[in-house]
């Protein structure tokens, strides 16, 4: 009998409309081939960054996994690589990057399916199990869940009385992309000053496309509005949240789970990770037992 070894292997896949997705497939070592298609994997939907640049979640979270036997598909979608300034972070878009992801593991012969979302990941991941209804899906993480995108972020704006403000990007936008916010042909590159403090260094701007904004954070963004599909996922859920998270306020998880409760998928966990901020993994050996606990815990409710 051949054992299957630790392995990290670099993918890349096309999705429905052409847009190339690069990925780290992480396996740990088995005794056969059906105990590695059997054993639970987590697709990792990172944020805004991606894996470019990244820490935290993205570059340390595949390799705890690693250890604890658990294998990952870690994914650059079209919001990573910051696409919300070259111009392809099209939100309502992405969803293909991850049905393209599963795909690609079924093909192989993956069966135990994970999605964690990170940031921005969990809200896209949110829209992807809504949309689909992907029956491969055993399970949803969300990490750092905003309740609403386009709601979090005229928040944050007004708290930090940035330049321009919420509404009038929301103005600007309308004039520039006219009555088809899709067509490419008018789309421009603006920055918002005071985006994430109170001050003009380079570390408080937030850049966007017009495009790219008008479908992850204006008014009309519908599927980036997590508070209004969330009642439709009717697979598990584990909400992982730093305890003093400083871009998602901790209330919102609580928030999304009483919409959860209220619609009828009791099945639903809240864990506060101590000492976290954003990205849990500032306390990994909390975040993974969440994370692995709560995965077991799924695998022995269906007898596996």
């Amino acid at each position: 009998m051949q054992k299957i070894t630790k392995q990290r292997n670099l993918l890349t896949f096309t999705t429905r409309d052409g847009f190339e997705v690069n990925a780290l497939l992480t396996t740990p070592k088995f005794e056969t081939e059906s105990q590695l298609y059997d054993n639970p994997i987590i697709i990792n939907v990172h944020g805004v960054l991606g894996n470019f640049l990244a820490r935290g979640t993205p570059q340390i979270l595949p390799p705890a996994l690693l250890a604890k036997g658990v294998s990952t598909l870690s994914i650059n979608t079209r919001l990573g690589f910051l696409g919300q300034i070259m111009g392809d972070g099209i939100f309502d878009k992405s969803d293909q990057d991850i049905e393209e992801s599963i795909k690609v593991l079924v093909e192989m012969g993956f069966k135990n399916i994970y999605i964690l979302g990170y940031s921005l990941g969990a809200n896209l991941s949110v829209y992807y199990t809504v949309k689909s209804q992907d029956k491969n899906i055993k399970g949803l993480i969300l990490e750092g869940c905003s309740y609403s995108l386009p709601e979090s972020q005229r928040k944050r704006l007004e708290k930090n009385n940035s330049l321009p403000q919420y509404d009038d990007i929301y103005k600007r936008a309308k004039q520039i992309l006219g009555p088809d916010p899709r067509n490419e042909a008018n789309d421009q590159i603006f920055i918002v000053y005071r985006a994430w403090g109170n001050s003009f260094n380079p570390v408080d701007i937030e850049m966007f496309t017009y495009r790219t904004w008008w479908f992850m954070r204006s008014p009309e963004a519908v599927f980036a509005k997590t508070c209004d599909l969330i009642e439709e996922v009717k697979v598990p859920i584990l909400f992982i949240h730093g305890e003093i998270d400083d871009v998602v306020d901790p209330s919102e998880p609580k928030e999304l789970m009483g919409i959860l409760k209220k619609t009828g998928n009791t099945d639903v966990k809240l864990v506060y990770i101590p000492d976290a901020k954003h990205d849990c993994m500032e306390n990994p050996e909390a975040t993974i037992d969440a994370i692995t606990g709560w995965i077991n815990d799924k695998n022995q409710a269906n007898g596996k």
